[in-house]
């Protein structure tokens, strides 16, 4: 049940709650058809024993029968089938001893249903004055209700003439036919509703989780990234009140991302300033010390001034050079964001970077590439050459002069993805500098801002890819490069 959705468990539940339902309306309509079956049956006997009392009686005093035994038993014995077929019952007599007297049909006791002789229970309790007795029994597959009573002429009520015995035969099978008969109605009515039911519980149960999926739909689209959506909901109910809440929560969470973005933004140019005010700080101070010497020299009129003023101007213009090459780093770092996207080949791309380093001295560098394989993809032209130029770069700078480098570059295709890796065999990472290569202002070299991976880092990840590497010290660096294709 709970790997079951949420709508699933609502229908289900309202299901299971209509069928719980109608199992408890059958059982007590079925009780009350028995009881009602029951006591209709019951009332029946009565009216017809009244019946064959009453004419009993108008008997008895039409033919002013004496109480004499004899009398009594001519006269029931006259009677009693006519009376019978009246009524259309079967209609037993039996005297004060229990002994029967005359019967409408004997069949019965012949066949050992009923016997010949009344028990003492049912004599004893007719004569305390117990004007009825009712007693039921089971006879094969017939329910047998039968009622004894005390029988007495209208002019002398006190004065008892018989016991009559009217046997009420109720077979099962009567009884179970009309049962089925009332189920099958009520569960074709039942089914007809349960139908009904369900289709109303499977819309009602559509409706609630709709809603709640919007909902749901709404906040898995939530971000820090974009402009949420406030979801518009016209009812005040409980969803109503969730929807008043997620669109209270966008709000807040809108004001949250300004507010660190404008954080983020204020920290990153505080920390751009300190480098490049470091970075710039670095040559300043020999070009501030040469133009000194350089001054001292011409104040005291050195003979060889000239030849100092042509090694300080050396200095200057390289240190210059190097305040010129530090402007562009920061400058194209501070560019990242703005892409002009395009269908480029990214084979040309690394084709092309790769011959501008092959006269490198000491370096062997090679190039992988299927030209079977399509490697065309969305992306800007000038800031990917950027990445492979500088991991290139990297690589190059990353072995030692004295030794024989080997620096492979390979790009293939993997389903959907370009992947372009570039091996060294330099003097590789330590584990401990892992988790920092891609963070802007550091470096492993003697040289450089350390602005170069992270511009990588932000480049490919502009053009929804990602970047790591496999590095391992005194034996080389791999660096990985995975790109979209076009779809």
């Amino acid at each position: 049940m709970k790997n079951l959705s949420l709508r699933t468990r609502i229908y289900l539940s309202m299901i299971a709650l209509i069928l719980f339902s109608f199992i408890i309306t059958g059982a007590i309509t079925t009780f009350r058809f028995n009881k009602q079956n029951q006591d209709y049956h019951d009332n029946r006997l009565k009216r017809k024993e009244r019946t064959v009392v009453e004419t009993i009686r108008f008997l008895i005093e039409k033919n002013d029968a004496s109480s004499e035994p004899q009398h009594i038993n001519d006269l029931l014995t006259e009677n009693v089938t006519q009376v019978a077929m009246i009524t259309d019952l079967d209609i037993n007599f039996f005297n004060f001893q229990g002994e029967l007297l005359v019967s409408s049909h004997t069949k019965y006791f012949d066949e050992g249903i009923f016997v010949f002789q009344l028990s003492d229970s049912i004599k004893n309790e007719l004569l305390s004055g117990q004007e009825r007795v009712v007693m039921s029994h089971q006879a094969d597959t017939l329910s047998i209700l039968s009622t004894y009573r005390a029988i007495s002429s209208s002019k002398a009520p006190d004065q008892k003439i018989a016991f009559m015995n009217i046997p009420y035969f109720q077979t099962d099978e009567q009884l179970n036919n009309d049962l089925q008969g009332f189920l099958k109605t009520l569960t074709q009515v039942y089914g007809l509703f349960f139908i009904l039911a369900a289709l109303f519980a499977y819309f009602i149960s559509n409706y609630i989780t709709k809603s709640l999926k919007t909902i749901g739909d709404k906040l898995k689209e939530t971000s820090f990234e974009k402009k949420n959506v406030p979801v518009d909901w016209k009812s005040d109910d409980e969803i109503g009140q969730l929807v008043n809440e997620y669109n209270r929560m966008i709000g807040e969470l809108e004001n949250s991302a300004n507010k660190l973005a404008r954080s983020e933004r204020d920290a990153a140019w505080r920390e751009m300033a300190k480098q490049v005010a470091h970075e710039i700080k670095n040559p300043l101070t020999p070009m501030k010390l040469n133009l000194q010497y350089l001054q001292k020299s011409i104040d005291e009129k050195s003979p060889d001034w000239q030849e100092k003023f042509k090694r300080s101007s050396a200095t200057l213009i390289e240190q210059i050079d190097t305040l010129s090459s530090i402007a562009s780093a920061f400058s194209n770092f501070a560019q990242m964001p703005r892409s002009n996207m395009a269908e480029i080949d990214l084979k040309n791309i690394v084709e092309n970077v790769t011959g501008l380093f092959e006269d490198t001295e000491h370096i062997d560098i090679s190039l992988k590439v299927d030209a079977s394989q399509d490697h065309k993809l969305n992306g800007d032209k000038d800031q990917l050459s950027r990445v492979v130029s500088n991991l290139l770069k990297n690589a190059i700078q990353a072995i030692p002069e004295e030794n024989e480098g080997k620096v492979t570059v390979q790009l293939m295709k993997k389903g959907f993805q370009l992947i372009l890796s570039v091996e060294d065999n330099g003097k590789g990472i330590p584990e401990e500098e892992f988790d920092k290569i891609f963070v802007p202002n550091f470096t492993t070299k003697s040289t450089g801002m350390g602005l170069g991976l992270a511009m990588v880092k932000n480049i490919v990840e502009n053009h929804k890819g990602s970047v790591w590497f496999n590095s391992k010290v005194d034996e080389g660096t791999t660096f990985y490069i995975s790109l979209p294709v076009n779809s």
